[in-house]
């Protein structure tokens, strides 16, 4: 299992910095409603994908009549039959491979504005899977440092964990997406699906300053909601 990684750090501070300046609510409200319109219904108890946002949304201190809001549109009774989860891959500055999440209501803008974004950063998108198969799609588990290491992996084992890492502030417990919900109960974290690198590449300082700067543009497109790179 791994040990301690930094980049995972500058990742997640990156995204939480970056969220606050966007418009973090409307970001929310379309995952919800997505979950709901692709995750089978408007029953948290009963549709997991929903409760992971839910939980989400409520550690963004969104309100609750925006929660139902969503729920609603999910269910028909708004616009949010024309959105959509759309999955965008492509090569940063220095190289690195990229994983952009999306929902949106049309596709070939937001492709438009990401192919632009990536251009006048330095990098370019790619073809669909030109990237994908460097990546794999995992549950992913967060846990407070409250232990070592080596507990934490040992319980994170005996739940069925497949892996542990240790950034500088928590622990990132890894699984199958299967294994998501039932092992995300026994440890008592907030779990969400993510797309993990299946290798690490090495950035040089100078593209890693760019990188930081080329995900934190991403992240401030409206349509854009998760990123995830190769480093």
């Amino acid at each position: 299992m791994s040990g301690h990684s930094k980049w995972s750090t500058i990742k997640r501070q990156k995204g939480a910095t970056d969220a606050k300046r966007g418009n973090l609510f409307t970001k929310l409200g379309n995952s919800i409603a997505i979950a709901v319109h692709e995750g089978g219904g408007g029953d948290p108890d009963s549709n997991f994908k929903l409760r992971l946002v839910i939980e989400k949304a409520r550690q963004a201190n969104m309100p609750k009549e925006n929660i139902q809001r969503s729920i609603d549109r999910g269910l028909g009774k708004g616009e949010a039959a024309a959105l959509q989860s759309a999955i965008f891959e492509g090569f940063a500055p220095g190289g690195a491979a990229i994983i952009v999440e999306t929902i949106t209501d049309n596709t070939t803008r937001t492709g438009a504005e990401l192919r632009n974004v990536f251009e006048k950063n330095g990098g370019h998108l790619a073809s669909p899977g030109a990237v994908a198969y460097m990546f794999s799609r995992v549950g992913e588990i967060e846990l407070a440092k409250t232990a070592h290491f080596d507990e934490v992996f040992e319980k994170a084992a005996a739940a069925g964990a497949e892996d542990v890492e240790e950034t500088e502030d928590l622990f990132l417990v890894y699984t199958r997406p299967e294994d998501l919900h039932r092992v995300a109960q026994k440890l008592g974290g907030q779990g969400r699906m993510i797309y993990r690198p299946n290798k690490e590449s090495i950035v040089t300082l100078p593209d890693t300053t760019k990188l930081e700067n080329f995900v934190s543009v991403l992240h401030d497109l409206d349509d854009v909601q998760e990123v995830y790179v190769n480093v």
